[in-house]
């Protein structure tokens, strides 16, 4: 019996993530990479203390916490500028510089303005909403952009208004794009929570990440960025899923 094209993805993906740990195993082992880079073995064996697992473990949850706050805000007020920007549509190319702008600003040089504004403890939170802010402003106005021309044709005949076109045609219509943004947006947060600990914050990854690379713990350094990769990697794999619904229920 031949395997399907699932299946097959499947087996792929296996061979491939056996292989990337036996590589980063090796390099570590040989020292390919100099002492920076330590067997995956040695960064397990740490996580696999008490001592290890509570720190990271807790630093974890402050990054995680943070992310999803960030997550949460940075969709809301995307889809809510995309909306306003199809109802009002002068709106629009400012909204477009805006968040271009915005997104090409460094994040090292919105990080002092950040602190002396909403304080250490929140700027992770706010440097996570303006990572998923851009890429979902940007995935929905593609999204309500695209919708059919001949129901557009029909909306126009009924005298429909620019708040009702929104609520019955272009909503339903960019659902798909919306569950595409999240699926892009969801490790861009963790990723800015975690670059938003850097400058000071009590806790989280960040944090522990720029304290071990300045005491030369290296189990303690890839541990931290194994549990940021294993949350943003789980965080891509849930919103795959949950995309696939959604394309096949309204696609």
């Amino acid at each position: 019996m031949k395997p399907t094209r699932r299946s097959t993805k499947v087996i792929y993906g296996v061979i491939g993530s056996v292989l990337l740990i036996l590589g980063a195993e090796l390099i570590g082992q040989f020292q390919l990479a100099g002492r920076a880079w330590p067997p995956l073995t040695d960064v397990v064996a740490y996580v696999s203390t008490p001592a290890g697992a509570s720190l990271v473990w807790r630093n974890a949850l402050v990054t995680l916490s943070a992310a999803a706050q960030g997550f949460v805000l940075g969709v809301a007020v995307a889809v809510i500028g995309a909306a306003l920007a199809l109802v009002v549509p002068l709106l629009r190319p400012g909204f477009d510089r805006f968040a271009a702008i915005l997104h090409a600003v460094p994040t090292i040089a919105l990080a002092p303005l950040l602190i002396t504004t909403v304080g250490r403890e929140d700027t992770p939170m706010v440097i996570a909403a303006l990572s998923v802010g851009f890429v979902m402003f940007v995935t929905m106005t593609s999204g309500f952009a695209h919708t059919s021309a001949a129901h557009e044709d029909v909306f126009t005949v009924l005298g429909s208004q620019r708040v009702q076109r929104l609520a019955r045609l272009e909503v339903p219509q960019a659902i798909p794009a919306f569950f595409d943004g999240l699926t892009l947006a969801a490790p861009a947060a963790v990723l800015g929570a975690t670059i938003g600990e850097w400058f000071g914050a009590p806790m989280g990854l960040g944090l522990v990440l720029v304290s071990a690379m300045q005491n030369y713990q290296m189990a303690l350094l890839w541990s931290a960025a194994l549990a940021a990769t294993i949350m943003s990697l789980a965080a891509y794999l849930l919103f795959v899923q949950l995309q696939r619904v959604a394309v096949r229920r309204f696609a």
